[in-house]
């Protein structure tokens, strides 16, 4: 018979040891809650077209293979996402671990220190992969401050069915006088079609990323010498006459609002006879499931008109690290997935292989399955590897850039002019009052930061 004592201390040990093994239990829970707490947050901010969208569906891939990592995406209208990068960049703000820029934002922001260098990348990585145009564009006194997502440069894309049935040929190098005939022929609203499109929407890498380009083969400069403002000269009065006018007479309505996702959504649904825009849009014009048109499409060479000095932009989307950032390692970790050998392959077995995030690595435009997908990858390379920002006007320029001024201050004024741009297409204000006003704004930027003596 046991005795009650004896019983009570059986009671108190057992109670004992549930007490220990809840306790035990309770310190395995917190550790696997605090394995999880403790992963990594790399916050990314991108733009919403459509290469980044799709990196964004694949990320999971990303995060399994890298399961201290959790990735948090951050996808703005690009207006927007460069005044929010900006804003966090200048005022060290911290709110992003990885940001999209380009080739304006990362020579300017490495240079005051605002990025961390790209250094100490793994030989699997390839860096010599990179088209050299490419990677000096993301560079500064020789050192790297963003990785390359993908490159590009401009072109012109079009109709070959709709060509066909009025009996028309597109030149291989279209002066912008010949794109103005065609579209015009083309034209026919009454069934939805339009002649032409082209982006119309304000802002610095938007509507005047094409303009920038139409001014420089028109003969025009944003600056002299020294640094005397020329935005309300003859030949931009040419240029931007000229581009008004067109998209009045042949081109989509509410042009003014119409940016290159819009575009590239006329495009893709049959809308456009010609589109002059960048080169990246090209491999999903020619993708079945993401364009009904996909078997109608033909290109060109960006048109030209007093000279081909300047007519195709250079530009990449590229992954950079702000110094502000608390998770750099474990975002240098991201950015080297994302623009890899590896990360390439994982679209194309994804979406197709005319899809491709282009103009990076030399090594996409040597696969089989690229060049059989993407009839156009030779021609896109050629017009990345030709544009030249350092040589983009007729006239002589203190500046460096093809469809920007490579200055801060340029974010603002040809924002500014940009918007006035968009007003005369829009009729709210005349041709010669928009340039009246971004000659102004011009002036008024670089004598305030000391370029004018």
């Amino acid at each position: 018979m046991i005795s009650l004592s004896h019983m009570a201390s059986l009671r108190c040990g057992a109670l004992r040891s549930r007490l220990i093994a809840s306790a035990v239990a309770g310190i395995g829970l917190g550790l696997g809650l605090g394995s999880v707490a403790y992963a990594t947050t790399v916050t990314i901010a991108v733009p919403n077209n459509n290469d980044l969208i799709e990196m964004k569906k694949l990320s999971p891939v990303f995060e399994k293979a890298n399961p201290d990592i959790q990735l948090k995406w951050i996808v703005l209208e690009e207006n927007v996402l460069r005044q929010r990068l900006t804003t966090d960049i200048t005022t060290n703000g911290g709110q992003f671990d990885v940001s999209a820029i380009g080739t304006y934002e990362a020579p300017l922001w490495g240079k005051r220190g605002w990025l961390v260098p790209i250094t100490g990348l793994p030989a699997s990585y390839d860096l010599d992969d990179v088209l050299k145009s490419v990677r000096d564009g993301l560079s500064y006194n020789g050192t790297l401050y963003a990785l390359p997502f993908n490159a590009e440069s401009s072109m012109t894309f079009y109709r070959k069915d709709l060509f066909a049935a009025k009996g028309l040929t597109m030149p291989d190098h279209p002066t912008y006088s010949q794109i103005s005939e065609l579209a015009d022929k083309l034209n026919d609203r009454a069934n939805g079609v339009y002649g032409i499109c082209l982006r119309g929407k304000a802002g610095w890498g938007e509507n005047m990323a094409f303009v920038s380009t139409l001014v420089n083969t028109y003969g025009g400069r944003y600056f002299d010498e020294k640094w005397n403002a020329q935005v309300d000269s003859p030949e931009w009065k040419s240029a931007i006459n000229f581009y008004v006018d067109l998209l009045k007479k042949d081109g989509a309505p509410g042009a003014s609002s119409n940016g290159f996702n819009e575009n590239l959504s006329l495009m893709t649904g049959g809308k456009c006879a010609i589109w002059v825009d960048a080169t990246s849009a090209a491999g999903i014009l020619y993708n079945k499931s993401e364009s009904s048109v996909a078997d109608k499409v033909g290109f060109a060479a960006a048109p030209t008109q007093v000279t081909p000095k300047g007519s195709h932009w250079l530009w990449s989307w590229s992954f950079a690290i702000p110094k502000s950032s608390k998770s750099q390692d474990a975002a240098k970790r991201f950015i080297e997935w994302a623009t890899s050998k590896e990360y390439i392959t994982l679209v194309g077995n994804d979406i197709g292989w005319a899809s491709l995030p282009p103009g990076t690595r030399q090594s996409t435009y040597a696969r089989p399955e690229y060049k059989q997908a993407a009839p156009f990858s030779e021609f896109v390379l050629n017009a990345i590897e030709t544009a030249n920002p350092n040589d983009s006007t007729l006239k002589k320029v203190p500046y460096s850039g093809v469809q920007y001024v490579g200055i801060p201050e340029f974010q603002s004024f040809g924002t500014l002019i940009g918007q006035q741009i968009a007003g005369a297409l829009a009729g709210q204000i005349s041709v010669d009052q928009a340039l009246q006003a971004g000659q102004a704004a011009a002036n008024r930027a670089v004598r305030s930061a000391g370029y004018q003596k």
